[in-house]
């Protein structure tokens, strides 16, 4: 991994979606940075294997569930005292074209992506202006910037996450809270769900030529989810080896 550039010692960090790909990727690098961190995801079993591989901590939630979030905010307040990192990542695909998109296909993958990043902040901001500190990293994706065929109800939520983290930016900057995202492009379990032709088109038409690594986008969280980065709120930065360009 390398020197570490941020000490986040005695910070305490969530992140959803952290069961695999790059939630558990960005855990595993703020957890080795010094901070506590708690894992959370949906699926129980792979999040306590992937929790005990570093020692982190894990709650099983449903970031559609505002219930859910207040109790991992709440959890991780009373193990800890604090909070003072937020990552929303968790997602899903109910990928097809618009025609063929059922309510459901529709709802759901709303509900994950920006219902999930709503509902985690909430729970959030109450502990970060009692702070007077919180740093709120969002994913959002090239298919909120600039769309992709296939994928209306994900492009929709995506680019909502974009408007959540300005807004919210302006709301909570006079809290010393900053609200920023990152637009990932990395070879996830969603890339791979991709049928093969279209994933090999998508990745010739990134400058770098490939996907990254998930563990490539841990430098940005980490930049972005410090201290040093107090003057830096409501950007979103791409992290995709210049497929946005």
């Amino acid at each position: 991994m390398g020197n570490l550039a941020f000490d986040f010692t005695g910070r305490t960090a969530i992140v959803t979606g952290a069961a695999r790909g790059i939630g558990r990727e960005l855990a595993r690098h703020l957890h080795a940075a010094g901070a506590d961190v708690y894992l959370v995801d949906r699926d129980a079993d792979e999040l306590a294997t992937t929790a005990e591989e570093f020692g982190a901590h894990w709650i099983a939630a449903d970031v559609t569930s505002s219930a859910d979030a207040e109790r991992v905010a709440a959890t991780a307040v009373a193990e800890t005292g604090r909070i003072d990192v937020l990552v929303n990542n968790a997602g899903v695909l109910r990928d097809g074209m618009l025609w063929k998109l059922t309510d459901d296909d529709w709802d759901t993958v709303l509900a994950v992506h920006a219902g999930g990043t709503f509902r985690f902040t909430r729970a959030c901001v109450p502990q970060f202006r009692t702070q007077g500190y919180g740093r709120v990293v969002n994913v959002t994706s090239y298919s909120g910037l600039h769309g992709i065929i296939g994928q209306t109800n994900y492009s929709t939520a995506k680019a909502g996450i974009i408007g959540f983290t300005k807004t919210a930016a302006r709301e909570l900057a006079r809290f010393g809270i900053t609200v920023n995202a990152i637009s990932p492009n990395a070879e996830t379990r969603m890339i791979a769900s991709i049928p093969a032709d279209k994933r090999a088109a998508m990745a010739a038409d990134v400058p770098m030529g490939r996907f990254a690594d998930p563990a490539e986008m841990c430098a940005a969280v980490a930049f972005l989810a410090s201290e040093e980065a107090g003057y830096i709120t409501g950007t979103v930065l791409p992290v995709d080896g210049g497929h946005s360009i």
